[in-house]
């Protein structure tokens, strides 16, 4: 069975921190065959003294220093370290559902012959509170997350890699090099679109599930959704194609709202049109709070359409403000760049 190197990328993350590497050092899997590499992105809390504090437990920890401060930039840090057959990341916030983790993943890449793995990440963690529990019920919906994303399936299945695949194969890092240290966020689907355009092959298990923690607030969800957004942004000018219609719908209706709010004011019956669409909206997403939240309790299922705006605005924010800078240097670098002049006959001649 391939060894393993297990990638955790952190920053300022004291308050799981322990409970997340606990989970994974302590694995049913031999010691030899795999190390943890934490890349600290410069913490200001006590997420440092607590790795080195458990370094003296177990002797495959490993902490190296992430100066860029990006996770991207910790994620190639800790490539660069990690000398194992196959890597995976796991979040320094993410919840380890047992001690088996590590030999299903090994497993998983012998008995696939996969060059990556994708594995579901649902948000279901335990004591959750009831704006938490909305968001895991929004998020794994149709109108929560991308419907081209495997990331909440059940089916093991070969799948294209570029939402899901999260653990990869040491070869690949070869093939397609490292991440994109321009990216702040969307840096996983950015290399793996590259690892599609190379034609890798990517399997997709519920064996290797992975809990993240949702936000605690409409704040944290529109700034993450924000990032996000972001993101998203940044890797359709680096990759057009990777540019989705699912994508463009929450930035395009943001700026419906917006606009058919102005456009009201001087045509009456765009403000008809206006109210009727976000009338539609809200019904919308009232209904997909009562579908969602049956059987749950009332304030998990009252949260859920707020959960939605955060999501659908969010992401529509960071996507138009990465949008307009991305436009911006665009422009500024073809005002900048000097004329072509082609050399004349004489100076090819002297050189």
């Amino acid at each position: 069975m391939p060894s393993v190197s297990v990638i955790v990328p952190v920053r300022n993350e004291s308050r799981s921190i322990e409970h997340t590497l606990r989970l994974l050092l302590t694995q049913d899997f031999p010691r030899a065959d795999f190390e943890v590499i934490v890349a600290d992105g410069a913490s200001t809390d006590d997420t440092v003294p607590i790795v080195r504090r458990l370094q003296g437990e177990f002797p495959n920890l490993k902490l190296v220093f992430n100066a860029d401060k990006l996770a991207s930039a910790g994620r190639n840090t800790a490539v660069r370290h990690a000398t194992k057959d196959v890597l995976v990341i796991v979040d320094g916030h993410c919840h380890v559902p047992d001690r088996d983790y590590l030999r299903n993943l090994s497993a998983a890449f012998e008995t696939s012959q996969a060059d990556c793995l994708g594995r579901p990440q649902p948000l279901d963690v335990p004591d959750p509170t009831p704006f938490q529990s909305a968001v895991s019920a929004a998020r794994s919906s149709r109108l929560g997350h991308n419907p081209d994303s495997d990331i909440y399936s059940n089916e093991p299945k070969f799948v294209p890699p570029q939402s899901t695949a999260v653990a990869y194969s040491r070869t690949v890092f070869h093939a397609v090099g490292l991440f994109d240290q321009a990216f702040d966020a969307c840096e996983d689907v950015e290399f793996n679109e590259r690892v599609h355009a190379a034609g890798l092959s990517c399997y997709f298990t519920p064996a290797v599930k992975i809990v993240y923690e949702p936000r605690a607030s409409f704040r944290a969800l529109f700034y993450q959704l924000g990032r996000y957004g972001s993101g998203r942004a940044k890797l359709a000018f680096k990759h057009p194609k990777s540019l989705s219609v699912p994508a463009l719908v929450p930035p395009l209706w943001a700026v419906w709202v917006i606009a058919g709010a102005l456009l009201s004011l001087a045509v009456p019956y765009a403000g008809w049109l206006w109210l009727a669409s976000v009338a539609l909206y809200l019904g919308v997403l009232l209904a997909a709070g009562a579908v969602l939240g049956r059987k749950k309790p009332r304030g998990v299922a009252a949260r859920i359409p707020l959960v939605f705006v955060a999501i659908h605005f969010g992401f529509a924010w960071g996507f138009w403000k990465e949008a307009a800078k991305q436009l911006r240097r665009s422009l500024q670098h073809r005002a900048g760049a000097p004329a072509f002049k082609p050399a004349r006959r004489s100076e090819l001649m002297a050189k």
